[in-house]
């Protein structure tokens, strides 16, 4: 039988568009709905393939205007020359917790990673005396900087989209610190967009070999309210065998409330873990 329910409701949940008791209320049906939790997963995957629409590359002339700029900077970073240095800091420190230059960063870190395999591909092919490899190896370390703070501004950002994309991040971030590890556990139980909240899960559970985060994991499993958030982290913790998540999702079982598809997947993953 057909599903009567409002699926422009599931468009809003996606957006963060809805109240409080509807969204509890949609959650709820969402946990029981195998054709609404299709369509909720079919709109979530179509969101996530518009962010990965790639951007028109720069012109000749930018490359070339980058080039010069580039050949600078590597020159104000070479040893006994800290005037570069310093510059690098105020900059970053000028855009740390500034949402609102969330564009800028994406496009330094694009004219920058372009730099960046510019300086390799002449460095390996023409024995280019300008692609020191500390310099590059440096100049990474930089790239690698800015992406954590781009991260970190977009997952304070008001717009849900915004925070989104802050969490799509972590797939540059080639090793998670403890503050990447912490800005993204407090996403995860603190967001109050639920698709926020579950691709934030998603990310985490690609660094569960991280102990901070396979802990960080288990102790939200009591933090979550919402039906959808508390299935998926069972199911995470049954993919990771995590055996330390039996103790929190027996409490989960003891709540009156609890929704009962969700209990009994509950019941199901602990059963496994056994």
């Amino acid at each position: 039988m057909k599903c009567g329910y409002d699926k422009e409701q599931l468009t809003r949940l996606l957006h963060g568009e809805l109240a409080e008791d509807e969204r509890i209320g949609i959650e709820t049906h969402l946990a029981q709905c195998n054709e609404c939790r299709r369509e909720w997963d079919g709109l979530r995957a179509l969101w996530g393939m518009l962010d990965e629409v790639e951007a028109p590359g720069p012109s000749g002339d930018a490359q070339i205007r980058f080039d010069s700029m580039l050949d600078s900077y590597k020159g104000s970073v070479r040893p006994g020359n800290y005037e570069g240095a310093g510059w690098w800091s105020r900059l970053l420190e000028l855009f740390r917790g500034h949402p609102a230059f969330a564009l800028g960063y994406s496009l330094l870190l694009v004219v920058v990673g372009l730099g960046v395999g510019y300086g390799l591909h002449r460095s390996s092919t023409a024995g280019d005396p300008g692609g020191n490899p500390k310099e590059l190896a440096a100049l990474t370390t930089q790239i690698g900087e800015m992406r954590e703070m781009m991260m970190k501004s977009l997952l304070q950002n008001p717009s849900a989209s915004e925070r989104m994309r802050g969490v799509s991040y972590t797939s540059e971030i080639r090793t998670v610190n403890k503050n990447v590890v912490e800005a993204l556990l407090s996403t995860l139980n603190n967001d109050p967009n639920i698709n926020v909240r579950l691709m934030t899960l998603e990310a985490l559970t690609h660094y569960a070999s991280n102990p901070a985060v396979r802990e960080g994991l288990v102790q939200s499993i009591l933090q979550q309210e919402s039906p959808l958030m508390q299935a998926a982290l069972a199911d995470v913790m049954l993919k990771l065998q995590e055996k330390r998540a039996i103790h929190p999702l027996k409490k989960l079982l003891q709540q009156k409330d609890l929704n009962e598809m969700v209990r009994t997947r509950i019941q199901e993953a602990i059963v496994r873990l056994s």
